[in-house]
């Protein structure tokens, strides 16, 4: 596929600069982009490639299009061009294409316009695939599931029984969702199982990464709000609730019945602790701990950043004299008061 720049300008609202005559047929970076792809310029640490970019054209905001050498596409926020652009010019191919012959589905599977289901992969009774779902080859569709329209699974994907997921999102392979939330009673020395009988509950455009795993409800549901962007390797346990448009980054885990709000943003290796809430409109940095209630919007860390090894060391000795140093100060202070009462 390739586009003229007046083409593109039009679709992501972009001015154009120069020849829009030109077409382009794919995206690189400024410092690797040939005549015949197109680049951005969205962060100024960048700013110094730009004079020596041979890209037939780069996205750029007004403020630096007197450097810029070449045919330019002038908007305000040069990152969401670049966004709208590579949906444009997208080459990724669809999980799969028409119903494939080694696709088991269950006779009482209801299926809309338009679906494509890949190669092994098994959708159980009552199943409700919406017009254009697409599930990828080895997908699993447990019982009662409904799926809305234009949702995508990629391969591997496993959807347990008595889900429901909503239009438009999109599943990366080897996700879980709907598995049993961790749940289990003491007693006499031996754990016993509490069977997990809610579901889990997924709003609108919602896109979900590689090898997450999303708990079924104990007893309630589980709900990803509409929006929500989950990256790979999350772990969202039984009852959580998360608001619509928040985002989470890899490797972060929420404990069960915990809700998190609207438009929060939870960075990478970030833990949560169970039966909490979280405000919207939070920020929580890499790796930081959420052990109590965060009830204001604001950005909250914990997490304690990289030093050189000896700092650390000294640090950390420093740390374990902290009692000591403690009851130091708190009786200098008292010897300070009384001074004072004495004058």
């Amino acid at each position: 596929m390739s586009y003229t720049l007046t083409d593109i300008a039009k679709h992501i609202g972009a001015t154009v600069k120069g020849d829009g005559n030109i077409t382009v047929s794919s995206l690189a970076t400024l410092a690797a982009a040939k005549n015949h792809q197109i680049a951005f310029l969205a962060n100024s640490k960048y700013q110094s490639q730009l004079k020596d970019t041979e890209a037939g054209a780069v996205i750029i905001s007004e403020d630096m299009l007197d450097s810029c050498p070449t045919n330019a596409l002038v908007m305000a926020n040069p990152y969401m061009g670049y966004a709208m652009t590579a949906q444009l010019l997208d080459s990724t191919p669809a999980p799969a294409a028409d119903i494939h012959p080694r696709a088991v589905i269950d006779d009482t599977v209801s299926l809309g316009e338009g679906v494509a289901i890949g190669a092994n992969s098994v959708i159980e009774s009552g199943a409700v695939l919406g017009d254009n779902v697409v599930v990828g080859a080895g997908c699993f569709v447990g019982k009662d599931t409904v799926i809305g329209e234009g949702t995508r699974l990629w391969a591997n994907v496993s959807v347990y029984h008595n889900i429901e997921i909503g239009k438009h999102c999109l599943v990366q392979a080897n996700t879980v969702i709907g598995s049993d939330g961790f749940g289990y009673a003491p007693h006499q020395g031996q754990w016993h199982k509490i069977p997990q009988l809610g579901r889990v509950i997924i709003g609108d455009r919602v896109e979900i990464g590689a090898s997450t795993t999303i708990d079924r409800g104990a007893l309630g549901d589980t709900i990803i709000g509409s929006g929500c962007i989950l990256d790979n390797q999350l772990q969202i346990a039984h009852n959580v609730e998360i608001g619509e448009n928040t985002a989470m980054a890899a490797c972060s885990v929420i404990a069960g019945s915990t809700k998190i709000g609207k438009n929060c943003t939870i960075a990478g290796l970030v833990g949560v602790n169970g039966h909490i809430e979280v405000a919207d409109n939070v920020v929580l940095t890499g790796m930081t701990m959420v052990t109590k209630a965060i009830t204001k919007p604001g950005v909250y860390s914990s997490g304690m950043p990289s030093q050189p090894n000896k700092d650390w060391h000294r640090m950390n000795a420093r740390l374990r004299k902290i009692d000591e140093t403690t009851k130091k100060v708190a009786q200098l202070e008292k010897v300070v008061a009384e001074a004072k009462k004495e004058r």
